[in-house]
C-alpha cells in the first residue's frame, strides 16, 4: 500500500514519463528504486521538539552570537505565501544558526536540504524524524534518484517552505562558488503560485573549522561526520564569534520555463550574486585580504582604509568603515586563533592557508583583486 505522498511524487509528470521509458522487467525494478529513493527523502519536523533542541546544543550555540538583517522581508514574503530560502554555506554550524534565527523571531521553520552524510548516528534520527531535514545524494548521476528528488521537493512545497545552500557543499577555499541547479530546477519544476525565492547570506568573524577547512584547501573525499565533528569539537576550545544572518529582496519565479536550461542557469546565477551582495563583510575578511607576511599595525590601517572605500563603492554590506575598529577587532580575533602573531608592534602571519580563507570570502566584491603577499 502507498501512501498520499509516494503516489503524489509517482504520479507526478516527470516521473511517469521516466518510469513510461523502462517497461518490463527492467520498469518494475526502475519503480521499486524510485519507491526506495522517495522512503530515503522522507522527512518529519516535529516542531515543540524542534524549538527545544536549543537547550541541548547551548554549550556551542553560546559562543555564538546571532544577529540578523531584514527580517521585515522575511515576515512579508511567508505572510504572502510559500518560500525558499538560498544561502552560501560557510560552515556545518550554519544548520543551527540560520533557522534559529528564524525561530528566535517567530518566523515558520523550513524544511533544510542537508548533505546525506550528516543522516548518521543520532544526528541522523535529529535531522530525519525532529529537524525535518532532506538528506540530499550529492553528485548522484543515477536519472531516476535526481527526477525523484525534484519531485519530491515539488511536493514537500505544497506544504512547507524550504531551505538549501546554493553552493552545495561548504567552501573549503573560503570563495563564494557557483551556484548549483538541482534544487533551483526542482523549485521551478514544483510550479508553485506565488512561491518566491529569498536570498540569504551567513557570515562569521571567526569560522569554527576554518582551520580544517583551509588546511584541505577543496573538498577531495567525503570524509564521516563523527570525524568532522571530533575536529570541530578541538577547534571550540576558546571560540568565539558573531554570526550575521542577512536576508535580500525576494526573487520572483513568475514567467520562467523549468524546462528551458537557461531560465534555470539564470535563475541560479542571479540567487547566487543576490547572495554575495548582501553577505555581511567583516573586518577580519578584510584584514586578511590586504594582510602582508609582516606588518606594522598603521601601514595594516592604511590598506585597511583603502579597502573599504573599494567596498564601499562596490556597495557592500559592511559591518564598520572606520580602518582602526576593523584593524582592532580583526587581530584580536585572529591572534585569538593563533592565525596572526603579535611582536613589538607588527603583525606576522602564522596561518597562511586560514588567512586566505578568510580573503577569498570577499573576492566577488572586489572590482579587482587586492594584492596579497601572505
Amino acid at each position: 500500500m502507498l501512501d498520499d505522498l509516494t503516489r503524489a511524487v509517482l504520479s507526478r509528470d516527470e516521473v511517469a514519463r521516466y518510469l513510461e521509458a523502462t517497461r518490463g522487467e527492467s520498469g518494475a525494478a526502475a519503480r521499486d528504486r524510485v519507491v526506495a529513493y522517495i522512503e530515503e527523502l522522507r522527512t518529519t519536523q516535529r516542531y515543540p521538539i524542534y524549538r527545544a533542541l536549543k537547550h541541548p546544543l547551548y554549550p556551542i550555540l553560546r559562543k555564538i552570537e546571532r544577529r540578523s538583517e531584514h527580517l521585515e522581508i522575511v515576515r512579508r514574503a511567508t505572510e504572502a505565501g510559500r518560500v525558499v530560502y538560498v544561502s552560501n554555506h560557510r560552515s556545518h554550524i550554519d544548520y543551527l544558526v540560520e533557522p534559529l534565527v528564524l525561530d528566535d523571531n517567530g518566523i515558520r521553520p523550513p524544511i533544510i536540504a542537508a548533505g546525506i552524510n550528516l543522516f548518521g548516528g543520532p544526528l541522523g534520527l535529529i535531522h530525519r524524524h525532529v529537524t525535518g531535514a532532506l538528506p540530499i545524494r550529492r553528485n548522484m548521476k543515477d536519472p531516476g534518484y535526481l527526477i525523484t528528488l525534484k519531485a519530491y521537493v515539488a511536493e514537500l512545497l505544497g506544504k512547507h517552505d524550504l531551505f538549501f545552500y546554493i553552493e552545495g557543499g561548504r567552501s573549503y577555499s573560503g570563495e563564494l562558488k557557483p551556484p548549483k541547479t538541482g534544487l533551483v530546477h526542482a523549485v521551478l519544476q514544483a510550479d508553485r503560485r506565488g512561491l518566491v525565492i529569498v536570498p540569504c547570506a551567513i557570515a562569521y568573524d571567526l569560522v569554527l573549522e576554518d582551520h580544517i577547512l583551509a588546511r584541505q584547501g577543496t573538498k577531495r573525499t567525503q570524509r564521516p561526520f563523527t570525524r568532522e565533528l571530533a575536529e570541530m569539537v578541538r577547534y571550540a576550545v576558546g571560540y568565539r564569534s558573531r554570526a550575521f544572518v542577512t536576508f535580500g529582496d525576494p526573487i520572483s519565479l513568475e514567467h520562467r520555463d523549468p524546462h528551458a536550461r537557461r531560465d534555470v542557469l539564470d535563475l541560479a546565477h542571479q540567487t547566487r550574486s543576490a547572495i554575495g551582495r548582501i553577505v555581511k563583510v567583516l573586518p577580519t575578511a578584510i584584514v586578511a585580504t590586504v594582510m602582508g607576511p609582516s606588518i606594522a599595525a598603521r601601514e595594516l590601517e592604511t590598506r585597511v582604509a583603502q579597502i573599504i572605500d573599494v567596498l564601499r563603492a562596490a556597495g557592500a554590506n559592511l559591518d564598520v568603515t572606520d580602518p582602526v575598529e576593523a584593524v582592532d577587532h580583526a587581530v584580536r580575533a585572529f591572534a585569538s586563533r593563533g592565525i596572526i602573531v603579535v611582536e613589538r608592534g607588527r603583525l606576522r602571519v602564522r596561518e597562511r592557508n586560514t588567512l586566505r580563507f578568510y580573503a577569498r570570502a570577499i573576492d566577488h566584491l572586489l572590482r579587482a583583486p587586492g594584492s596579497r603577499t601572505h
